[in-house]
């Protein structure tokens, strides 16, 4: 008897060769037709508008090399023989590898609807973006607990029984992180009544930042000075928050004060000139400007005017023009502005 004739495991030197030959062969041809499909995909895509041959480009780039080497693996085993217990365990190994590519299929697939209608939908309805992003989420965990309840099914763990007693732990695993909870439900609070979406500019406090990611526990604001702000959900629902992107045109008030020497028919010329200032813009609607107050060291005149756009940019102009348009205004007046100044009298004694 030769050693080519030898039995290892039911199986001879050249089943095993041949096997592994088969399992060689496929894997190449899988990672062939692989890269082949996706870079043909990928240039059909590109002529193309319609998003479906982009989710199967990416759904191609998410088939994990693990599955295709278990796949290949699996061919090249049924060239062999093995006992039950080996079979069953290999039935059980491919059938878990498909479980799990499965799983991540439907996360890329989760993952790339989101993101298309987050960048088509973002500026038309951030809150629907932020209702789907909560969604995805959502589905994500559901898939994943789907997949690991067939897997274990799979195994012959009595899933009902398990089900069962999870129901009845989960009282008091809730007790132990009633905090993570509060968390969640106060995410899902904000997503439902959204006091503010993804994209908003908010106010919490003293932070000042836009709404990046609304998450289970946290949600995370870009500030204004670059750095990343993160806030648990439930702080966010007890604390006033200001909504900068909902406000839809912009109430301004300023001081000014002039001198006590200005005399009364300058003074009286004063709401007059403010009014020209703040009327000379076209998004600028002039409310009032009265003289307000005597107060220590200047004669205050208080304006009111609205800023019919929210943009801050466009504020910060406005009233830079308005500014510079009263102090030439002033100077050709001879009006002078107040600062701080006190005058000191003394009287001599005979």
């Amino acid at each position: 008897m030769t050693w080519l004739q030898t039995e290892f495991l039911y199986n001879s030197i050249q089943n095993w060769l041949l096997a592994l030959l088969t399992a060689a062969v496929t894997i190449i041809i899988f990672r062939l037709l692989e890269r082949l499909l996706v870079q043909q995909a990928v240039k059909f895509a590109r002529r193309t508008e319609n998003y479906f041959d982009d989710f199967a480009v990416e759904l191609a780039k998410r088939t994990q090399p693990w599955f295709l080497l278990i796949i290949a693996a699996y061919a090249g085993s049924l060239l062999l023989s093995f006992d039950p217990n080996t079979t069953r365990i290999i039935g059980h190994i491919v059938t878990i590898a498909l479980f799990l590519q499965i799983a991540v299929w439907g996360n890329g697939a989760i993952s790339f609807w989101v993101t298309r209608y987050k960048q088509e939908r973002l500026d038309e309805d951030a809150g629907s973006v932020t209702v789907l992003s909560a969604l995805g989420l959502v589905g994500k965990l559901v898939l994943w607990a789907v997949i690991l309840l067939l897997i274990l099914d799979n195994l012959g763990v009595e899933v009902t029984s398990l089900i069962a007693g999870l129901g009845i732990s989960g009282i008091a695993v809730a007790l132990a992180v009633q905090n993570i909870l509060s968390d969640l439900f106060a995410s899902l609070s904000i997503v439902l009544d959204k006091p503010f979406v993804i994209g908003d500019v908010i106010v919490v406090g003293d932070f000042t930042g836009t709404v990046e990611r609304i998450g289970l526990k946290t949600t995370r604001l870009r500030s204004i000075s670059g750095e990343q702000l993160v806030f648990s959900n439930t702080d966010l629902l007890t604390s006033r928050i200001r909504n900068y992107k909902s406000m839809q045109t912009r109430r301004v008030v300023f001081s000014l004060g002039v001198l006590y020497e200005t005399p009364p028919q300058k003074l009286e010329q004063i709401p007059t000139i403010i009014q020209e200032a703040v009327e000379s813009h076209e998004q600028a609607r002039f409310d009032r400007a009265h003289f307000k107050s005597l107060d220590a060291s200047a004669l205050t005149f208080e304006v009111v005017y609205n800023i019919l756009t929210p943009d801050y940019q466009l504020y910060m102009d406005t009233q830079q023009s308005i500014n510079l348009a009263l102090v030439r205004r002033f100077a050709t007046e001879g009006i002078e502005f107040a600062y701080p100044t006190q005058t000191l009298f003394v009287k001599r004694e005979a």
